[in-house]
């Protein structure tokens, strides 16, 4: 950690840690939910705020057919309730599901390497191979910061190709 902020996400190779996060409605969403298939965990600070807005917009209007076509599977991830994310999902119009790390708070975040001593995520990306193992990771510079879509596509280009670095 330096200055209170992590240092970044869990480094590519690392197997992914025991969590539970809440789908939208209240079931729970763990490690084996993730075995057998290519998973995009998108950590954003707020629902609702601008950068969170455009971020989850921008990644369903560019995403969708090229994430169904690399078989994996796209989740946002923020420590807002899930009632807040469910309406944040609705507003905005998009199929993106959204998983709740609310309560314990950040807990899953922290494993993750992602939590701000803010009391949020920071915004990330973490790809995850089929056999729950971290593929690839990403964490913007800043809070403020929208990681592109072509982080994604490389990700998952690399992790295809096998040469996923973090």
């Amino acid at each position: 950690m330096s200055g209170g902020v992590p240092d970044g996400p869990i480094p590519a190779g690392t197997p992914v840690p025991e969590f539970t996060l809440l789908r939208e409605d209240g079931s729970e969403f763990t490690r084996t939910d993730l075995e057998g298939k290519t998973t995009v965990l998108v950590f954003y600070p707020f629902a609702f705020s601008p950068v969170c807005t455009d971020q989850i917009a921008l990644y369903e209007d560019v995403l969708s057919d090229y994430l169904a076509k690399r078989g994996a599977t796209m989740y946002g991830v923020s420590c807002d309730a899930r009632w807040s994310q469910t309406a944040f999902r609705e507003k905005l119009g998009v199929s993106i599901p959204q998983l709740s790390d609310f309560e314990p708070k950040g807990d899953a975040c922290r494993a993750f390497g992602v939590y701000h001593p803010g009391g949020f995520p920071q915004r990330a990306l973490i790809i995850i191979g089929p056999d729950a193992v971290v593929a690839w990771s990403y964490q913007a510079p800043a809070v403020t910061d929208l990681p592109g879509a072509n982080l994604i596509f490389d990700g998952l280009d690399a992790v295809a190709a096998g040469s996923a670095p973090t």
